[in-house]
């Protein structure tokens, strides 16, 4: 049985990850009493006592952290800190073989973020089979769910003292000075040489993701990407390709869930690829869990929900 230590298991990635493990029979989870919690000596103490420490906590502390876990350790850190650092396995395996390989291998492995998750799933395909340049300039749209945002911003979205009429219930775009801490691993892993355009928007609902890239075609056809997606993701379990249908899609459809759908939409020249997936799901504590799962030696998807 191996003993998993979620460092920050109090926040809302934290608790997701817990409940995907709390009741499987080959984890043991080590917990700190609510008093030791952010005891520095406490953490210590359960990262030398782990089979494997899942970080959910800002940079900062994940650094630190991650510091203290010894080499044999398995170390899967939730936040930005390590995603385009050397020597960490990027967590996506579905992205080639190699990628999955270094996460079965690997000691220490960076949860890729949730905008850029499906950034990099729509585009990458489309990169390494040469159907778009490393310099293209793109446009990616991301609407997500407030829980994203950790405690604080759900308390603010869920408080009964709410206005129906107040800011909050309309989206908001955000990080608007184009310096969000995705666009790093965005450009690497997608393949391009310099980072899109970033639109994020927060939306009135708890969770769920839908990412968009425009594209004008430029000979590309809905087909042609389609083709590029089934073969690119023909063995991938979690990253599902599904025929447009031109419906409209809601971004919290996949809520509570830890697969990936993607797509592509449009007509003619001006095309749309649409990823959905829950930002607490494959966006964070699903991803991580399917990194562990990988890491141990274990079924892919065991204990996930798809």
């Amino acid at each position: 049985m191996y003993k998993i230590f979620i460092d920050g298991q109090a926040g809302t990635t934290g608790l997701r990850i817990e409940q995907r493990l709390r009741d499987r029979e080959d984890i043991t989870l080590l917990t700190l009493p609510e008093a030791l919690r952010k005891d520095p000596a406490a953490r210590r103490d359960m990262l030398g006592a782990a089979d494997a420490a899942i970080l959910c906590l800002p940079d900062a502390a994940a650094r630190e952290a991650a510091a203290w876990a010894d080499p044999g350790t398995i170390v899967i850190d939730a936040s930005t800190a390590h995603r385009i650092e050397p020597g960490w396995a990027y967590g996506f395996p579905e992205l080639g073989p190699a990628f999955y390989a270094r996460i079965q291998a690997g000691r220490r492995i960076a949860v890729p973020g949730c905008h850029a998750g499906g950034f990099v799933a729509l585009v990458r395909p489309l990169t390494q089979a040469g159907l778009l340049p490393g310099d293209a300039p793109l446009t990616c749209v991301s609407i997500t769910g407030y829980s994203g945002g950790g405690k604080a911003m759900i308390a603010e979205y869920e408080s009964a003292a709410r206005s129906k009429n107040d800011a909050l219930a309309a989206p908001r775009q955000y990080a608007l000075a184009q310096s969000h801490k995705h666009l790093p691993e965005m450009a690497r892993y997608a393949g391009l040489a310099c980072p899109p355009v970033f639109c994020p928007i927060l939306g009135d609902y708890p969770c769920g993701m839908e990412v968009t890239v425009p594209l004008h075609g430029d000979g590309l056809t809905k087909g042609r990407i389609l083709e590029s997606y089934r073969e690119f993701y023909e063995n991938a379990v979690m990253v599902r390709v599904v025929a447009p249908d031109g419906v409209p899609r809601s971004p919290n459809a996949y809520q509570g869930r830890d697969a990936m759908d993607i797509t592509v939409e449009g007509g003619g020249d001006r095309l749309l690829l649409i990823a959905r997936f829950d930002n607490l799901g494959k966006g964070a504590s699903g991803a991580a869990v399917q990194c562990l799962n990988l890491a141990l030696g274990l079924e892919e998807t065991e204990g996930l929900v798809l």
